[in-house]
């Protein structure tokens, strides 16, 4: 077999490839050996009709058809492998001449991964946010802990922001109450904002038995998105009430003896919390000024199927569990479909890009996945699937994603690699540390890559 290599552009190459007919004997072989199963004649046992018999019956054309068909993917493979190409998605195929006893030409073209120069990043300079907890941070941090504790008590008054009602809700859509939209018995603290828009006003300063009406757009059920007429009727006014904010306090609320020492806890947690934010911030900004750095041609097909499928993703999975449509959705984020169009596109170039250069990172310095590292990594997946590990460690290898998985682990070593080498400031000047953490990294290169991890799977 003969093949040549041929760039059409930085992200597409056509191959042209030569094949002797001796090396077609094994796919004719076995398309007689098929045919022979499928057909009768009359005259010869199933499975032991002659080759010549076929030919004359069913034609040499169909046993050729068959035998090109099976022997192609072979030849394609090879011919990649010879030109050492890295092939993304499916090629085109193309035969080109077929002469019975002599010779089979075709030419693929498919897309390629294009050639990165990766440039010295050692100069990168990125600021962050500086670590700061303020005694209000903290004292807002004990006051969320604290009304987690609040006791609640009916009062005879008028209901006012913060206590809690229970109340009866009927919806009419042009006039007709909707067969989902009676609800009795709920509890709804005002000012909490999770029911209906307008509630709070509606239910403000009515008693035990008081009832209004407002309207408002629904958020769920059989007519969502429309205007509804809503009436409300109060059956409980109660109080909230907070403990006092005391040793005693903190001896229910945490493991701590006294309240000091719960502020110094929420204290190092938000500080914790900012430390983490500091890190992924510091991640995200450093990988912008990395692709900046970097020319990276984006193959038309590639980009094409990634922009589909983010869409897919969105309209499908993500909005199809709010209950909304793109429409929908779009009227929401006050966005156009030109817009929405616009913006995914530019997020899909954004994660082939990301991938494209830290997975030609990990080529360049030579990163490996220890086993260690791929089993932290499966368990922070599997936590934030909800699955547990063992459920999710089962799909992935039956879904034959792990070396997607390893992907994802290696690139998060290559943004690390990068985040070390580069100087990161805060907004005060000072130099920051971020230890050796990857997992950050990891989360970061996942975040900007997003679905384009679909370019691992369509390689050859």
């Amino acid at each position: 077999m003969k093949s040549a290599v041929e760039t059409l552009n930085p992200t597409r190459v056509r191959l042209t490839v030569e094949v002797p007919f001796e090396e077609l004997k094994a796919s004719l072989d076995a398309a007689y050996k098929k045919i022979n199963q499928q057909v009768t004649v009359k005259g010869f046992r199933k499975g032991k009709i002659p080759a010549r018999v076929i030919d004359q019956r069913f034609g040499r054309a169909a046993v050729l058809e068959e035998a090109v068909n099976d022997a192609l993917p072979k030849f394609y493979t090879e011919a990649v492998n010879e030109a050492e190409i890295n092939p993304l998605g499916q090629p085109e195929v193309d035969i080109t001449e077929l002469k019975d006893g002599e010779t089979l030409n075709f030419t693929a073209e498919v897309d390629v991964r294009p050639v990165i120069e990766i440039p010295d990043y050692s100069g990168i300079e990125v600021e962050v946010d500086v670590i700061e907890v303020s005694d209000e941070d903290v004292e807002k941090s004990v006051e969320q802990l604290r009304s987690r504790f609040a006791s609640t008590s009916p009062v005879e008054r008028a209901a006012a922001e913060g206590d809690v009602v229970t109340v009866d809700l009927e919806a009419k859509v042009d006039g007709e109450v909707l067969a989902d939209g009676v609800a009795d018995g709920v509890q709804y603290t005002i000012g909490s904002g999770e029911l209906l828009e307008g509630i709070d006003e509606a239910v403000t300063g009515l008693e035990a038995g008081g009832e209004a009406t407002f309207t408002s757009e629904l958020k769920g059920g059989s007519a969502q998105g429309k205007e509804a007429e809503v009436t409300v009727k109060v059956t409980q006014v109660a109080a909230r009430e907070l403990p006092e904010l005391d040793d005693e306090f903190a001896q229910m609320a945490s493991e701590f003896d006294t309240l000091g020492e719960l502020r110094a806890d929420s204290r190092k947690r938000l500080e914790n919390m900012k430390q983490y934010d500091q890190a992924t911030q510091a991640q995200e900004r450093v990988l912008e000024k990395l692709l900046e750095l970097v020319e990276v041609p984006i193959p038309e097909k590639l980009l094409e199927d990634e922009v589909n499928t983010r869409k897919h993703n969105l309209e499908h999975h993500q909005l199809g569990q709010m209950g909304l449509d793109l429409a929908k959705y779009l009227e929401i984020q006050g966005k156009s479909a030109e817009e929405f169009d616009a913006e995914t596109t530019e997020q899909a170039i954004k994660g082939i890009k990301t991938q494209f250069v830290l997975d030609e990172l990990v080529s360049k310095e030579k990163l490996n996945v220890s086993q260690e590292e791929l089993t932290e990594h499966l368990m922070r997946r599997a936590a934030s699937s909800g699955m547990s590990p063992d459920q999710f460690a089962q799909a992935i290898v039956e879904g034959g994603q792990v070396p997607m998985l390893v992907g994802e682990v290696a690139r998060g070593k290559a943004l690390a690699t990068v985040v070390e080498a580069a100087t990161v400031k805060d907004t005060n000047g000072e130099i920051v540390d971020l230890g050796d953490d990857e997992d950050e990294a990891e989360e970061a290169a996942e975040a900007s890559t997003g679905d384009a991890e679909g370019t691992e799977k369509t390689e050859a």
